[in-house]
């Protein structure tokens, strides 16, 4: 077989896996269908098929969110995911509001104490900061 008639015959098989029967190409066309299998790939097992009971399938890499798109994820779907997961909503809204609170704490110390460690040094910061609480008032 010629290079050229090895490049015609891949060129051909990559079409055709494109257009192979039931592949899905988004996850939105997932929406309710229903896994029958979970098949993990050989050649990488952190991926697998999702085979649906309709004969569907799409490949899916596994994977472990970060926080933040963990976060992304719950805020997006939270009118779809809270009625099964009220108790957890609540304590995230809990937690959420904890680290809200604690990070402003923290960063009117640090800005309090940049005051305390610099009076000293800079003389007219004093009354530059009392007419900035004038200016507030």
């Amino acid at each position: 077989m010629s290079t050229d008639e090895k490049w015609k015959a891949n060129l051909a098989k990559v079409a055709f896996m494109k257009q192979f029967p039931g592949v899905l190409e988004s996850w939105k066309e997932t929406a309710g269908k229903t896994i029958k299998a979970i098949v993990p790939l050989k050649s990488k097992p952190e991926e697998v098929v999702v085979i649906f009971s309709d004969g569907s399938f799409v490949l899916a890499p596994a994977h472990v969110p970060e926080p933040w798109e963990l976060t992304d994820g719950l805020t997006e779907a939270r009118s779809v995911l809270e009625p099964s997961h009220r108790e957890a909503y609540a304590e995230h809204d809990r937690l959420t509001a904890k680290d809200r609170d604690a990070t402003r704490a923290a960063r009117t110390d640090k800005i309090i104490g940049a005051i305390q460690n610099n009076l000293e040094q800079i003389p007219d910061l004093k009354e530059r900061i009392k007419a900035l609480v004038k200016e507030w008032k």
